[in-house]
């Protein structure tokens, strides 16, 4: 028999963090508690936006900074002025504030040192550059980045938490 001054004790299902892949020139927004994974960060940058108060954030692997280079664009999420502009509208319809968006980079490397930096046109210093300038544009800060140098990276953004971790080849992971 039970004691009706008992507390009653509900079980709730969590589910658990679903681990989303974001590709080269890609972007995917979602919500806690699950975590937003790019991998070959190289000259490309990885950009997270994310919001503490609803706990949705993004995730965009750019390829280069700037569109209007190009007559063609199919995949808008390549470049740095389309595809931030993109996340952070998706972010705006799924309940994000821009005001809260926290931004976070990383990667932006030269990977062939000692390369002719006329033949390599510094894509990655490019992408930082652009990736920033549109930011400012926006209104949003950079709150940590961890870009340039020689290596590649893979970023992961907890949505939990805010948290971005930066695996780089051959350094322990951190946290910015």
């Amino acid at each position: 028999m039970q004691d009706a001054t008992a507390p009653k004790c509900e079980l709730k299902y969590v589910s658990p963090a679903a681990e989303i892949q974001v590709g080269i020139a890609e972007l995917k927004v979602t919500g806690q508690p699950d975590r937003l994974i790019t991998a070959g960060l190289g000259s490309c940058v990885g950009l997270t936006l994310y919001d503490p108060l609803t706990k949705i954030g993004g995730l965009l692997h750019i390829m280069l900074p700037d569109s209007t280079l190009f007559s063609k664009v199919t995949k808008p999420a390549k470049f740095a002025d389309l595809g931030i502009p993109l996340m952070v509208a998706e972010i705006k319809r799924r309940g994000g504030w821009v005001g809260n968006l926290q931004a976070k980079m990383a990667g932006g490397a030269q990977m062939f040192s000692g390369a002719n930096d006329k033949f390599m046109l510094n894509i990655g210093e490019r992408n930082i550059v652009m990736t920033r300038l549109i930011l400012r544009g926006l209104g949003i800060k950079v709150l940590a980045e961890e870009v340039g140098g020689s290596k590649g990276r893979t970023m992961i953004l907890d949505t939990a938490n805010g948290r971005v971790l930066i695996r780089t080849v051959g350094t322990p992971i951190k946290v910015i």
